[in-house]
């Protein structure tokens, strides 16, 4: 059995900290995937440890060095002077970061904040989306290497999730090689997008920490940034609306267009959109499998995740005409 007080000593050494210093160990709740711990020290200092599940762990293809591309991703986010955690320390087995102040995103703000931080949140997406990369695709190569392009990228992770909804035997909406015939139909949409940006692909409030520090709330950090991938923007719109349209966030699009970002929603805007959305739902309908949820969690995303995806795929085939 592992003690985690003995690794994170581990942890904080090799990170050039003084494990002597380490003064209080707790689990973090809300993952679903890697074990997170917050570690804080003598001298107040607050860090977040991430160690992944064994190797053998059942999982998602894409999900494999998932803390490769979370390190990929608070690197960028440093360049971006968006609000994040730092990275501190990353070795065999495991991530140290800063921890960021606050707490996921509620129901609890008053209409004034919600507009400002929604802007604000807009301005800070717009300049992650500034930060590209080598290619396109996962950082963490679980995948493979980065591509060339973006079509060849995510037909690749589109592949990917429905040979594991195959593996695993997601109960989709529809047949497995049904959604895989109506989303090719709107591949070719995708080569309208030739720079491979940062996309962090799971921005729900869960993942927006909000802070308080003198009554009035503000973004404490975006997180959990083990998701990105080097892509198209457009994206990231998926997880900011979950289950919604991002196209109704007046005050975010405000925000994101004042920083310059571009959120133009003509017919091949709506069809990557469309496929953005089918692959999130995808994966979130697949996922239920190797983690293993509860009753009360496969019931939400067959009565919300489910009809979802099916209005993506509906979308497409509106728009291309494609028979499923």
């Amino acid at each position: 059995m592992v003690d985690s007080w003995e690794r994170a000593r581990h942890v904080l050494q090799e990170a050039g900290l003084d494990p002597g210093r380490l003064a209080r160990l707790a689990p973090m709740t809300g993952g679903t995937y890697n074990t997170v711990e917050e570690l804080r020290l003598t001298d107040g200092g607050r860090y977040v440890l991430k160690i992944p599940p064994p190797a053998a762990a059942p999982g998602l293809r894409h999900e494999r060095e998932l803390l490769v591309s979370e390190a990929a991703f608070y690197r960028a986010a440093a360049c971006a002077e968006v609000t994040a955690p730092r990275l501190v320390s990353m070795g065999e087995g495991f991530l140290l970061m800063t921890a960021c102040p606050g707490d996921p995103w509620d129901g609890t703000l008053t209409g004034a904040e919600h507009t400002a931080l929604r802007t604000e949140l807009g301005r800070q997406v717009a300049r992650l989306h500034r930060v590209t990369g080598p290619g396109f695709g996962y950082p963490s190569g679980a995948l493979g290497p980065l591509a060339p392009d973006w079509r060849t990228a995510f037909t690749g992770m589109f592949d990917a999730v429905l040979d594991d909804a195959r593996r695993y035997g997601a109960r989709l909406p529809r047949p497995v090689d049904a959604v895989a015939r109506t989303a090719a139909s709107a591949y070719g949409a995708l080569d309208e997008v030739t720079v491979p940006c940062l996309v962090h692909f799971d921005l729900w409030r869960g993942n927006i920490l909000l802070d308080r520090p003198d009554g009035g709330a503000r973004i404490g950090g975006l997180i959990d940034g083990e998701r990105m991938f080097w892509g198209d923007p457009l994206a990231d719109f998926v997880s900011l609306a979950l289950l919604d349209d991002i196209r109704k966030d007046a005050e975010f699009l405000a925000g994101y267009r004042e920083a310059g970002g571009r959120a133009a929603f003509d017919t091949p805007a709506r069809l990557r959109l469309a496929l953005y959305r089918a692959y999130l739902y995808l994966i979130m309908i697949t996922e239920t499998i190797p983690r293993r949820v509860g009753e009360e969690q496969e019931r939400w995303v067959r009565e919300r995740v489910a009809p979802e995806l099916v209005a993506a795929l509906d979308e497409i085939t509106a728009a291309t005409g494609a028979v499923g």
